[in-house]
């Protein structure tokens, strides 16, 4: 269902920003907990849309670093 793949990757989006603020890594946990209390789909979805988001970043800081010189 592709709602639950949007609202998932929205509000994955809006958590890692708060983490990004707070610097709560336990944040997405505790809000992964609470999805799952009621969707166990929702859960998945969200906690997939932090991992690949997470990821993505990740490899997109290795890239800035190799394109400016560095050795990685």
């Amino acid at each position: 269902m592709q709602i639950i793949e949007t609202l998932a990757d929205e509000l994955a989006q809006d958590v890692l920003a708060a983490i990004e603020k707070t610097g709560d890594d336990k944040m997405a946990d505790r809000i992964s907990e609470v999805i799952g209390a009621s969707s166990q789909t929702m859960q998945e979805a969200f906690l997939t849309a932090v991992r690949v988001r997470r990821a993505e970043a990740r490899a997109r800081a290795l890239l800035a670093e190799l394109s400016e010189g560095g050795q990685g």
